[in-house]
């Protein structure tokens, strides 16, 4: 590697071409980065006393050679965004110039000639910097004045645009420009292909411009390596088609969270959202993907990357499963995605069919929403869905996710119709963060012609104004602030109308009787309304109930008889059945017994699944697995945690590090108990082993 100071423009000028490598990323800089570039050039033009301004290096490599020194293309491993940014530029300008030269060297011809353009080369030998894909095209029309392609470049046009615009706002103040890209100074680096590794160069980059995506890793990843033929081939069969599936704008957002769910699928373990990269190379180190098996491992990727998309972004073409892919994306499930994706591969290869599919994604919904009524903790969610796929029988697919659904312990329980029902009826659904979700699926199920909701607005039929009519007053009863205050946003008092202005804060039989009102509305959720005669705790209450018993329906629970549903739980081995008496530390009489029995009971408390197991030389506390076990002795109780040392928020330091060292019970971490005034912090660490088994441990998507 060398790296040498240079001029932009002079660097640009000796060298014969830049060319934008397959694997790169498209040009992605917005206007916010455009705009910072545009504003220190034209500052530094206008600072005599400044004399050059650096925006950051260029890397590429020239086979063999370590400076330009021959017409061959230098392959571009960092910097495509500032040469891009600064071609428009120049472009721009060139373009608003025309035949004047306000400062030497600064004209159309000279521009073009100089920094975009080799005259005296043919074809794509004739311009200066070759961009990939889409971003090639447009870039080429441009430089040449033609019009842009059909799929043209966004990011390519928009910055163009806002440069001719930014150009033709300095009219006479041209020469600050001018002078501003004359003291640019970049870093010349160049590889040579046999000593450096482009690769962790790479890597490494995240200099002056965008921050380089998970998927900008990945894809340099698989095919920086790979000959260009083979490079090239895996492009445009696989990468290519990715690209455009995500779409010119969310590529890079869409990528890395398709990725993470991908990687959950695949090795069983959720990565960090900050290290997709590290588990994708993890991954594809493994032996079974070897170098020779880089092109099964992009096609998989490929596939599920389309089914990613069927479901995720709206491109289900199956009309049923297409509804039920939207109403997953309105609820925002994106932590069951790892799961889909595994149903949506069975369901591609004809395991599992079109019907049974549905069923399953609708009871992921119904899951997830009946959750979120119930305001039962999602932390739980993410571990949840990872594992699904361990517990389907594939020869009874939907039976199997209707039994795994059913047997899942209470922290991650399916909420059965009747505690659904009770929360539904008393939750604030107005606050509720995907309200026009719910409102859509109750008015909408069962329905062949859909109501576009989205076309009419909520209504308080009790009104929200804390200062109510006295028709108001007289028809709730003397507990109206009470009632108010209770029912105000829940069920039975909410529902849809496109005539919110004219009902206003009117009396309920106003709302009723005028013209487009209750009487005439033909919503089901204002179908019992037309009836009553008054609006007061009763009738909100027993519309609530007569709702909330809809949704059941809308959102139902998986139905199996006992003696199916019994056939799915775990086989539990019998064990040597220990108790108390087993462990002569904790005799009624030994100092240890009391301060036992204040532990085990707040440890029990934590969650009514945790339960209590006594082993023959410990006793442990389980969740799914033990997440504390205790050794008791004789002056004091030995807790071991079920996690990692570095994982644990310690302030006093009580907790000891006891990895890879021989012990009874299960975990990295000690922790010692020998009086009750230390149980409150005790308890606190403890709680952090219970929460990283539930979930608490992994960020959700």
């Amino acid at each position: 590697m060398k790296a040498t100071e240079a001029k932009f423009l002079d660097f640009l000028k000796k060298s014969p071409q830049f060319v934008i490598p397959i694997y790169q990323r498209t040009y992605s800089w917005t206007e916010r980065e455009c705009r910072q570039l545009w504003d220190d050039i034209v500052r530094t033009g206008r600072n005599d006393a400044v004399s050059a301004h650096f925006i950051g290096s260029i890397v590429y490599i020239e086979k063999g050679l370590y400076q330009v020194s021959s017409q061959s293309p230098l392959l571009v491993i960092d910097g495509q965004q500032r040469l891009t940014t600064v071609t428009l530029i120049l472009e721009a300008l060139a373009r608003q110039l025309g035949d004047s030269e306000p400062v030497d060297g600064f004209s159309a011809k000279k521009l073009r000639s100089y920094y975009l353009l080799n005259l005296l080369e043919e074809g794509e030998r004739g311009f200066k910097l070759l961009l990939t894909q889409t971003d090639k095209a447009s870039l080429l029309a441009l430089v040449q004045q033609k019009a842009q392609p059909t799929d043209q470049s966004l990011r390519v046009t928009e910055n163009f645009a806002f440069f001719e615009e930014q150009v033709k706002k300095l009219s006479a103040d041209l020469p600050a420009l001018c002078y501003g890209l004359a003291k640019l100074v970049v870093v010349d680096i160049a590889l040579s292909r046999d000593q450096d590794n482009p690769q962790l160069i790479f890597e490494s980059m995240n200099s002056t411009g965008r921050a380089l995506s998970q998927a900008d890793l990945i894809r340099n990843f698989i095919l920086m390596g790979l000959e260009p033929a083979h490079q090239a081939r895996l492009y445009e069969d696989h990468w290519r088609p990715m690209e455009v599936g995500f779409g010119q704008e969310g590529y890079g957002s869409h990528f890395d969270r398709f990725m993470r769910h991908y990687l959950t699928l695949k090795t069983g373990t959720i990565p960090n959202v900050r290290a997709v990269y590290e588990a994708f190379k993890s991954h594809a180190r493994t032996p079974d993907i070897d170098a020779a098996g880089v092109d099964a491992l992009v096609a998989d990727i490929h596939t599920f990357a389309g089914y990613y998309c069927a479901m995720a972004l709206g491109k289900e073409i199956d009309k049923k499963l297409a509804e039920a892919f939207r109403d997953l994306r309105e609820l925002k499930v994106d932590v069951a995605y790892p799961f889909l994706l595994e149903l949506y591969d069975d369901f591609a290869n004809g395991r599992l069919e079109s019907i049974d599919f549905e069923a399953a994604v609708r009871l992921v919904e119904a899951y997830v929403f009946r959750r979120a009524v119930c305001a039962i903790p999602t932390n739980s969610l993410n571990k949840t869905f990872a594992t699904f796929g361990r517990a389907l029988r594939k020869d009874r697919y939907l039976e199997s996710v209707q039994a795994h659904l059913l047997t899942l312990p209470s922290y991650r329980r399916f909420p059965s119709d009747e505690e659904f029902k009770r929360e539904l009826v008393v939750r604030d659904l107005y606050n509720f963060p995907r309200r026009s979700y719910w409102l859509r699926r109750l008015e909408n199920h069962g329905r062949k012609e859909r109501v576009p909701v989205d076309e009419y607005t909520i209504e308080h039929i009790l009104p929200q104004n804390e200062n109510l009519s006295a028709k108001w007053r007289d028809e709730l009863g003397p507990e109206w602030h009470r009632v108010q205050e209770s029912w105000l946003h829940t069920l039975g008092n909410l529902t849809l109308t496109g005539y919110n202005a004219e009902y206003s804060d009117r009396p309920f039989s106003e709302k009723r009787d005028l013209k487009g009102g209750f009487r005439e509305s033909p919503l089901r959720l204002n179908e019992g309304l037309r009836s009553l005669d008054k609006w007061d705790e009763a009738a909100i209450k027993n519309r609530a109930e007569r709702f909330a018993a809809v949704a059941a329906g809308v959102w139902t629970v998986p139905s199996l008889q006992a003696e199916v549903l019994e056939s799915y739980r775990p086989r539990r081995e019998k064990k040597a059945g220990y108790t108390i008496d087993d462990h002569p530390q904790l005799a009624l009489d030994s100092p240890m017994r009391d301060l036992f029995e204040i532990f085990r009971k707040d440890v029990m408390a934590l969650d009514h699944c945790v339960s209590e197991e006594f082993l023959k030389l410990y006793v442990a506390y389980k969740a799914e697995t033990n997440f504390v076990d205790i050794v008791p002795q004789k002056s004091r109780l030995r807790l071991s945690l079920n996690m990692q040392y570095h994982e644990l928020h310690d302030p006093r330091g009580l907790a000891k590090d006891v990895t890879n060292l021989g012990r009874w019970g299960n975990g990295d971490v000690e922790v010692s108990l020998s009086k009750p005034k230390e149980l409150p912090y005790v308890m606190g660490l403890v709680r952090q082993a219970y929460e990283k088994q539930m979930g608490n441990g992994q960020a959700e998507a």
